[in-house]
């Protein structure tokens, strides 16, 4: 492994453990909040389920979240964002043959005296 990319997977790691802690974090808050209708042993045990709770979540979502970026980097990858040819100047176009604008942006695409698709306007009944 390069020192770049285990410098990149300890931040990772960082950024995991400190999401499980906000996760355990909330879930006790919740859950204390939850059992403190049962008293104060129903607010430590809100408290300690609310934790687990919130910390498995917690990964879920990294773990999910890790994965969508994996698959995007990936497309990205594929269709040339990140190092393909996506917007390159390079390209090999044909020369232009005509100076002209198209039709459709010189304003004469279709005639004036079609009807629209939607028919004449209707003349309001009295």
């Amino acid at each position: 492994m390069k020192p770049d990319q285990s410098e990149e997977i300890t931040r990772t790691h960082r950024r995991h453990a400190l999401h499980d802690a906000e996760g355990m974090a909330s879930g006790a808050m919740v859950g204390a909040a939850v059992g403190a209708a049962a008293g104060p042993p129903g607010m430590v045990a809100g408290a300690v389920i609310g934790a687990v709770a919130g910390g498995i979540a917690a990964m879920a979502l990294d773990s999910d979240a890790d994965r969508q970026a994996a698959r995007t980097a990936e497309l990205d990858d594929e269709i040339g964002v990140t190092g393909g040819e996506l917007g390159a100047p390079n390209l090999k176009h044909p020369p232009a043959t005509v100076g002209a604008f198209s039709l459709a942006a010189a304003g004469t695409g279709t005639p004036v005296d079609d009807a629209p698709a939607e028919g004449p306007i209707q003349t309001p009944d009295e």
